[in-house]
């Protein structure tokens, strides 16, 4: 795994920069401020989060968003060591990446000389932590400073299950041949995550490198049927192999639904599972009704977008597109209209790759152009 490790910003015209303190994850953090903890109620959590232990949340999808207002002219945030990568953004400066990568990195200056008085923070985890466990332990303010209200979380919310495309896997990478490094994956700059800026909206995030709706990437024909997304969706975390792995973790925590009811939910799959030429239509077919019956059950609400790219080409774009044609369909035949869907402009390289042929941040940008206004009318947004 890359050591990269930066920070790139100006809040304002003030300093911004690292600090990174040595603690233990069972030790009392040595920093002088005013400590407030993980669990503090005026800190908003967007995402698929474990509050097990409030005051350790756990997460391992990317998007996950914390959102907190505050008092004074500093902020420090606290979090497992080698947690990962976060965008984190001040008032309305430029947003900007921060890390957890160390061994015993836990504490980072996210911002200091701010003018006197109150100021936002905006946190979003992303990469896919399934490799880190990563944990949210608070945040270190000025002596005496607490935190204050945040303004109201935004009432329109929009749930993206996915694969790596989602993810934003690969996206700041600048070589297509170079291949998966943590350090260039950033969700931030998803079409996923800009659309729901654009769209003003919460966005939830269910994705993971490699995932399909019925066979993961690389796997036999006969599917993943412990680790695909019908499997994988009903759980707080990524939870590899349910029925074998023994560890217990919020990984094997069953999510609670009533949490997070989106307007709409976007599924993108398919990509993986006709990724190499070993694939079963019947299961993937198979795979998606499943997923579909499932978003259904605990989301009898909503909007539900199959979503149709932009990685896939040839032969195997229009199977994709004629099994969501069929799926979509045959689900108004049985009375539920509110399933829709839409197709990307497949990429084509003219505006770059990421790492790995992946969407690059233009193409991810022209994704979320397409999709904005489809969803803009679909809502009534």
């Amino acid at each position: 795994m890359s050591k990269f490790f930066s920070v790139k910003t100006n809040v304002l015209g003030f300093l911004l920069a690292f600090s990174c303190l040595s603690a233990l994850a069972n030790e009392t953090i040595p920093v002088k401020g005013s400590i407030i903890s993980a669990a503090d109620t005026h800190i908003q959590y967007w995402g698929r989060i474990s509050f097990a232990n409030p005051q350790r949340p756990a997460f391992n999808y990317p998007g996950i968003q914390i959102v907190a207002a505050f008092q004074g002219t500093s902020l420090r945030m606290m979090a497992k060591p080698r947690s990962g990568y976060f965008m984190a953004q001040i008032d309305e400066a430029a947003p900007f990446k921060v890390a957890f990568t160390g061994e015993r990195d836990s504490v980072v200056t996210l911002a200091t000389a701010l003018p006197a008085g109150q100021h936002l923070v905006r946190l979003m985890y992303v990469i896919e932590g399934y490799e880190f466990y990563p944990q949210f332990w608070g945040f270190v303010l000025d002596e005496g400073c607490t935190l204050v209200d945040a303004p109201a979380t935004p009432s329109r919310t929009i749930e993206f299950i996915g694969n790596s495309i989602t993810c934003g896997y690969g996206n700041e990478g600048v070589r297509a041949e170079e291949h998966f490094d943590y350090a260039t994956e950033n969700h931030y700059y998803s079409y996923a995550s800009i659309t729901a800026r654009a769209l003003q909206a919460q966005h939830w995030v269910v994705a993971r490198s490699g995932i399909g709706a019925y066979r993961n990437y690389g796997e036999a024909k006969t599917g993943t049927p412990r680790s695909c997304m019908p499997v994988q969706y009903e759980y707080t975390g990524y939870a590899y192999d349910i029925d074998l792995r023994q560890r217990p973790g919020f990984d094997s925590e069953k999510w609670d639904f009533s949490r997070s009811q989106p307007q709409v939910v976007c599924i993108n799959l398919g990509t993986n599972d006709l990724s190499t030429n070993n694939y079963d239509l019947q299961l993937l077919k198979q795979g998606y009704q499943k997923l579909l019956s499932l978003v259904r059950q605990h989301h009898p609400k909503a909007k539900i977008v199959f979503l149709c790219g932009s990685m896939l080409g040839g032969k195997e774009l229009e199977l994709a597109k004629q099994l969501l044609d069929e799926v979509t369909a045959e689900s108004h035949q049985q009375g539920d209209k509110e399933v829709y869907r839409y197709n990307f402009t497949p990429q084509t390289g003219d505006l770059g790759y990421g790492n790995d042929y992946h969407p690059s941040i233009p193409q991810h940008e022209k994704m979320a152009s397409e999709l904005v206004p489809f969803l803009r009318q679909l809502m009534n947004w």
